[in-house]
């Protein structure tokens, strides 16, 4: 992973459009900073962005931003302290071109619709592997990490699944999840106040979030909510359907791989 530099002046946060609206693939912004690193790679920093950032899991968007006839292709996208990194290259820049945005220019994002759907699908469904070890009665297991990447998705949790309860197991939450696909629920994705957050997610909040802030919470259903700042399906039917593909237990961890229908 590259290191992200700083733009040339202090920026502020980005306001992250998709926190307002999960689903949207466009938006308008203006242009902060344009600059390039060590090894060529050149940023663009707006005051907000419809692009969302690796991290959490989940992959980065990719797309384009243009301006004037200007159109930079945005191969990958990364957040530091709050300011979003958008790289990638412009179209049909040469040595010593000068076509690049303006500081202060108003610019159109718009995301690859296809790998935004992919990306969301992915998530959603290891979120929604989350739903299924409580329902399947795996009471132990404590959600940890998630990849949520297209080459090998699995979510990670805390606890283990006994030797002779693990294909069992790995049968019925295959089972329970395509139920719940096939049924449908709406996904809540908003920000609230610590204490609705906490009641929205079963009582409680893992204790890296301050309760000085205002957490985004993903709300699948009737179902307790989750932190997260990934982006999602509307409805949960959208993933399709839902393979567990593998179940490992390792050094008091259970590791779940899954997979999705195209």
């Amino acid at each position: 992973m590259a290191t992200e530099a700083a733009p040339a002046r202090p920026v502020g946060p980005t306001r992250l459009v998709y926190f307002d609206d999960m689903w949207a693939l466009r938006s308008d912004a203006n242009v902060l900073a344009v600059h390039q690193e060590e090894g060529g790679r050149v940023a663009v920093v707006l005051d907000a962005t419809v692009f969302h950032p690796q991290g959490g899991g989940q992959p980065a968007d990719t797309g384009v931003i243009s301006a004037a006839g200007v159109r930079f292709l945005v191969e990958d996208v990364r957040a530091k302290d709050g300011v979003v990194f958008h790289y990638g290259r412009f179209e049909g820049a040469g040595e010593g071109c000068g076509h690049r945005f303006k500081e202060g220019e108003s610019v159109s994002l718009e995301v690859d619709a296809e790998r935004r759907s992919l990306n969301s699908r992915l998530h959603s469904a290891g979120h929604l592997l989350d739903i299924c070890v409580h329902n399947v009665g795996l009471f132990q297991l404590e959600p940890g990490k998630g990849y949520h990447f297209p080459d090998g998705p699995f979510v990670e949790y805390k606890g283990v699944i006994p030797p002779d309860q693990i294909q069992d197991k790995k049968n019925e939450m295959e089972r329970e999840a395509n139920k719940l696909i096939s049924e449908g629920a709406k996904v809540l994705a908003s920000v609230f106040p610590y204490e609705k957050a906490a009641k929205l997610c079963g009582g409680s909040l893992p204790s890296y979030i301050s309760k000085d802030s205002n957490p985004r919470v993903i709300k699948f259903g009737e179902y307790p909510g989750g932190p997260c700042g990934g982006t999602h399906v509307a409805d949960i039917s959208a993933i399709n359907s839902l393979k567990v593909t593998n179940i490992r237990v390792k050094k008091g961890l259970t590791k779940v791989s899954y997979s999705i229908s195209p």
